[in-house]
This record gives structure tokens, sequence and C-alpha cells, in this order.
């Protein structure tokens, strides 16, 4: 696929947190990641605000296993509260995903260079990243590294039949990517098929929620550098 890239991400714990479970002070993870939670791997390896990152697909590599653990998280009034949090345990995952050109972005039309962005990005998949990678949430720390999508056994391989995980968040809509100026959340029902699970597209989600009222971040050449220049700084 074109502007793709590959890549296993794993970690010891994940939260992908389903946000019905929060209303207590609980948390509850969902049994797969989110599209929105990949997109944020994604971007964690590379981001500017020339591109959108698409997530394609994910292979869940390992069996879904959980775990709960006593919290004590801060309380937004001071202190300290109780609470349980049930992670998910082991996680392992094979990734597919590609950038295109944020086109509701016409002041960043100077960095649309797509060879070297792509190059950019594949570089830093080989160095594990840009920024820290999460899974879920903070405290789930994850490493990433290239690899060749399908290749390698998976736990459900050979499953016979199909897991339907429900109706769960796909991810959020944010103005820069829209071109309306609020952020809203999209709902799906993720059907995993021996072990893979293809995901739609954002514009694809029928079932949509306006949250706020939100207006983009402004870019331009004024706060951000160009890709020819960020390539040449790195050669």
């Amino acid at each position: 696929m074109r502007n793709s890239i590959e890549f296993e991400v794993y970690g010891d714990y994940a939260l992908f947190t389903d946000p019905l479970t929060k209303l207590g002070g609980e948390k509850l993870s969902y049994q797969v990641p989110t599209y929105q939670a990949l997109k944020g791997i994604v971007e964690s390896v590379y981001w500017k605000p020339t591109l959108v990152m698409v997530v394609d697909k994910i292979r869940v590599m390992n069996p879904i296993k959980m775990e709960s653990k006593g919290i004590r998280p801060i309380e937004y009034g001071g202190g300290n509260t109780l609470a349980n949090y049930t992670y998910l345990r082991d996680v392992r995952y094979q990734v597919l995903a590609h950038f295109e050109f944020n086109y509701h972005r016409p002041d960043m039309a100077f960095d649309r260079n797509e060879h070297k962005h792509h190059n950019i990005m594949k570089r830093a998949l080989k160095a594990g990243g840009r920024r820290d990678i999460f899974l879920g949430t903070r405290e789930c720390q994850a490493y990433v590294e290239p690899c060749v999508f399908g290749e390698g056994d998976g736990f459900y391989d050979k499953y016979d039949g199909e897991i339907h995980l429900g109706t769960m968040v796909h991810g959020i809509n944010y103005p820069d990517e829209t071109g309306r100026n609020q952020m809203e959340v999209r709902l799906w029902k993720p059907i995993m098929r021996n072990g893979l699970i293809e995901f739609i597209r954002p514009d694809e989600c029928t079932h949509i929620r306006e949250i706020r009222e939100m207006k983009p971040k402004q870019f331009d050449q004024a706060n951000v550098e160009s890709v020819d220049a960020l390539l040449k700084s790195l050669d």
C-alpha cells in the first residue's frame, strides 16, 4: 500500500478504556485496541500536521487475557481514592497503516513531499518512534519495531468463526481533519476474523456524536519546519 508502514507493538499491559466503565471511577479495557489508540501509536512514531494517519488493519498475535489491579488514582480535588483497573495482559499486535495529506490544512501545502515524509517515517520506526509509545494509557509502556504484516504465528490464526466485539469507540474527529469546528466521537461494531480486524475509515463511520465546539490549532511556516529541511538535518 502507498505510504504504508508495518510494525509490531507490544507490552506487558494495555488499557483501552471502555468509557461506560469510567462512571464509577473504575476502568475496564476493551478486548482489542481502538482505531484511535492505534492512530496515536502511529503518530508517536512520526507526526506532522501536514499528514493524516490512517490505520488499515490490526492482527492480534497473543491470546486476550485480562488482569485486575488495585489502583490509588489522584482525585481532581486532591488526595487519593481507591479503584480497580482491569488491564489487558501480555499484548502483541501487528499493525498496517499509511498516511495521506491533510487537505483541510491548505496552510501546510508547502510541506507536501510524499517521498520524504515516508522515508522519515520508516527511519523513525526503526528507531522505535520519535515519542514515547504506550498502549492506551501512559502507565502501559510499549515498544514498536518494523515487521512484515501477516508473518509469524498468531494465537487466533485458525479460529473457526467470527468474534463480534460489540459497539466500541472507533475514534475522535478533530476539526483540523474534518473541516468542522467541533470535536466528535465515532462508534462502530468491529468483527475479528482469524485474529484480523479490518478498520473502516473515519469518514465511513455512521454513528457520530458531537462532543463540543472546537477550532483547529494554527500551523504554518512560522511554527513548522518543512520536511525538506528536516530530512536535510537528519542526513
